[in-house]
């Protein structure tokens, strides 16, 4: 173990030699949290731990209020987050294991594909959860090099409720593997060492680094430089490790003088995995959690930095979605979007301060089923089963989880999200104008892309990448 410690620790990533970009290309650091909550954050209202760095760059530049996930599950988060497309458009669904035999198709433009064609170095650190087997690793998906899991840190013999199910997890590089994990606490710091190696090493040309952390997806580990840091407890500890780590990235930038010339962009890819009591995040008001379409499941903190670019102090209300994510992107970098349909829209000009017209947005969950439609202010919730926490279940803080329970809501429901974030209150029947309009989006999506809750098939739905049967 000492060994496979020291090969971490020293090695590096072998980029090819690329020419200097233009130097209006802003480098683009991406920063994907797992599981992190809406209210895991200082500016989001957290109690029990701090997150000074990036309540910093909250202040620096933007923090969105009403920013979503398409999907609240890891891999589909994940794909609509590097595509541009809802992941049930691509064929990807739920959170793929080792037994998946298929993965991002190779088809399809990742961020890190659109970004190479304008002379940007990539690297990716962390979680890719997008297809363990080598096509669909992330060297085949535009990134020239990768560090980090193929899936979950939970995917693992160590897995409370499926014990010896999975395998040994293994921590690759390139698409090789160095070792198999029996210890998660250096994970963090191994992730922010990584990306401070690929800032040194691209300082001189535009690069895109997306790290996206295993924490704090349970199991929960942390270093022993922040363990009893929080007064909460592992989880607080490990938020307050997620921080230090954006700080760590902030301050080399800042010792290169490339602080001005980098966009940073802070999100999750769902909500809180409650079942796990102690060992999840903060809902902040929210409904539900992760695996569910509830605000409490879609909704995650997000914020964006550029300084000089992006008017510092700025909080945006008006919804956006990680799909939004790549065309701002190709706007800013002025790449060419991919030739195969995304869904997002650019944010540029409302990162800017200017007036946009709103745009709907879609929740999947499950194969395929529309479960909610997000309209300005307004959303609709269609009928579904969706799973919660029963009342009077006694929560943990060990890393077990307790049983969820299923309910099946009966009919649709429409919330007021600028006055019932929580969605307590149902309206339904006062706004039938606004619920016929929501009704005529989740036409277009359900003609497109298909609908399972009302047994629809869509026309405009892809093929993930499947590995060739032998």
């Amino acid at each position: 173990m000492i060994l496979q410690t020291l090969l971490l620790l020293l090695g590096f990533f072998q980029l090819p030699l690329a020419n200097k970009g233009e130097s209006d290309k802003p480098n683009i650091i991406l920063i994907f949290a797992d599981d992190l909550a809406y209210g895991d954050l200082g500016v989001y209202g957290a109690k029990g731990w701090t997150t000074p760095n990036l309540d910093q760059l909250a202040a620096d530049g933007a923090k969105f209020e009403q920013f979503y996930v398409p999907h609240a599950v890891c891999s589909a988060s994940r794909a609509a987050l590097l595509t541009g497309a809802y992941a049930n458009r691509i064929g990807i669904h739920g959170a793929l294991d080792h037994s998946a035999k298929h993965g991002l198709n190779p088809k399809e433009t990742t961020i890190a594909e659109m970004l190479k064609s304008q002379g940007y170095a990539t690297g990716m650190v962390g979680k890719w959860h997008l297809g363990h087997h080598p096509e669909f690793l992330p060297t085949r998906q535009g990134f020239d090099s990768f560090f980090g899991l193929p899936y979950s840190n939970d995917m693992w013999p160590n897995h409370p409720e499926t014990k010896n199910y999975y395998p040994p997890l293994p921590l690759i590089q390139g698409e090789k593997t160095l070792a198999f994990l029996e210890d998660q606490s250096e994970l963090t710091t191994w992730y922010t060492q990584k990306s401070l190696e690929f800032i040194d090493k691209n300082q001189d040309w535009p690069f895109f680094l997306y790290l996206a952390h295993s924490m704090p997806h349970v199991p929960l580990f942390v270093s022993e430089k922040f363990k009893g840091k929080s007064s909460q407890g592992l989880y607080g500890d490990v938020m307050m490790e997620i921080d230090w780590s954006v700080g760590q990235i902030r301050k080399k930038l800042k010792e290169l003088g490339l602080e001005e010339n980098t966009l940073i962009i802070f999100t999750s890819d769902n909500g809180p995995w409650l079942s796990y009591g102690g060992h999840a995040g903060l809902q902040g008001g929210l409904k539900e959690g992760k695996g569910t379409s509830w605000d409490g499941g879609i909704r995650v903190p997000a914020l964006m930095a550029w300084l000089g670019k992006i008017p510092s102090g700025t909080t945006l209300k008006q919804p956006t979605m990680t799909i939004d994510i790549l065309p701002t992107l190709a706007e800013i970098t002025g790449a060419t979007l991919p030739p195969l349909k995304i869904d997002g829209n650019s944010m540029w000009n409302l990162l800017q301060g200017k007036e946009v017209k709103p745009t709907p947005y879609f929740a999947y969950y499950n194969q395929n089923e529309l479960q909610a439609v997000i309209y300005d202010k307004w959303k609709l919730v269609f009928p579904h089963v969706y799973r919660t926490i029963s009342a009077g279940s006694e929560l943990r803080n060990d890393g077990l989880p307790v049983k969820y329970a299923h309910i099946r809501l009966e009919k649709e429901q429409l919330f007021d999200l600028s006055h019932d974030p929580g969605e307590t209150t149902d309206i339904y029947s006062n706004f039938p104008e606004i619920v016929k309009m929501l009704h005529q989006f989740a036409e277009k999506a359900r003609s497109d892309m298909g609908d399972q809750l009302t047994q629809r098939q869509g026309t405009g739905n892809r093929e993930p990448g499947r590995i060739s049967e032998k």
